[in-house]
């Protein structure tokens, strides 16, 4: 019931004019799929489908305990696609246009005290080529707050040690951030010191490369931060992008402000910036209730 062909033109659509994530493309892709799975014995093709169709779907993912996340998401890929079929005369209407998303609680990122990270940045151990790398990798992504997947992209010309500053690219944006005089420090001795000796090739122009001296995965990234994680021995689920909301938090705390902070993280919406006011709030209040006598 579902044509191969108008799904490709979709995630086409999706990937070159909304210019989506390949997370997110691949997320609405596969909703639509186990959608289209589970209606196809009731619709005979895909103009048929009707707005109650996809409420009953919804009622059903609730039921088998999908989370309100992922029910959301999944009317937001409907929602997508059935106004891309509209707009190609495919459909008359879009059926999924007045379903209601499910009401998420939007937990707030978890952090690191100002310790916690002090204690994670002295655990790589300077005495070999991946000790290191890995005290400039951690260095930089605090220094920084850039995400992991900007952290494995960037390439070596993407750094200037003279005027502490690195120049992070996000699809067709890039932004500079600077960087505090200890991630200088390790960046200069990886470079200079240890990333010539690892790489496989003269020309690879990657900044961080793994031990066999090619482009560092996602993957091989997450294990290294677990390694430390538990070498610290801190108790809190650490991932990639802790530092990142870490990074965020604490220069709200010490007085930055909101629009440069926006610019620093790449935020295109202020909006998803405003997040770390409340991080920075709920800390004043626990220290608040802690601290007061009569709290």
């Amino acid at each position: 019931m579902l044509d191969t062909a108008l799904l490709q033109r979709f995630q086409t659509y999706l990937t070159d004019e909304k210019r989506a994530s390949k997370n997110t493309v691949a997320s609405y892709m596969r909703d639509i799929k186990q959608f289209y799975q589970a209606v196809g014995s009731k619709c005979a093709d895909i103009c048929s489908v009707t707005r109650s169709d996809i409420e009953e779907y919804v009622d059903s993912m609730m039921k088998n305990g999908k989370s309100a996340a992922t029910v959301s998401r999944c009317i937001a890929s409907l929602k997508c696609f059935f106004g891309y079929l509209t707009g190609l005369g495919v459909v008359t209407h879009n059926p999924a246009a007045n379903v209601e998303s499910v009401k998420t609680v939007k937990k707030l990122p978890q952090i690191l005290t100002s310790r916690e990270v002090e204690l994670l940045l002295e655990q790589p151990d300077c005495v070999d080529m991946k000790g290191y790398r890995d005290k400039a990798m951690l260095e930089v992504l605090y220094a920084t707050g850039i995400r992991v997947s900007e952290l494995i992209a960037l390439n070596i010309d993407d750094v200037n040690l003279t005027t502490g500053l690195l120049t992070c690219r996000s699809g067709n944006k890039e932004r500079m951030i600077p960087l505090y005089p200890a991630a200088i420090r390790a960046l200069d001795n990886y470079i200079n010191l240890v990333r010539n000796k690892i790489l496989a090739m003269p020309t690879e122009p990657a900044l961080f490369v793994n031990m066999n001296g090619e482009r560092l995965s996602r993957q091989g990234f997450w294990k290294i931060i677990k390694h430390y994680q538990e070498k610290a021995k801190i108790n809190k689920e650490i991932t990639p992008h802790t530092l990142r909301h870490s990074f965020a938090a604490h220069l709200l705390e010490n007085g930055a402000d909101l629009r440069s902070l926006q610019e620093m993280l790449g935020h295109a919406d202020i909006s998803s910036t405003q997040v770390y006011t409340q991080l920075v709030k709920k800390k004043l209040k626990d220290v608040y209730n802690k601290a007061h006598p009569r709290a």
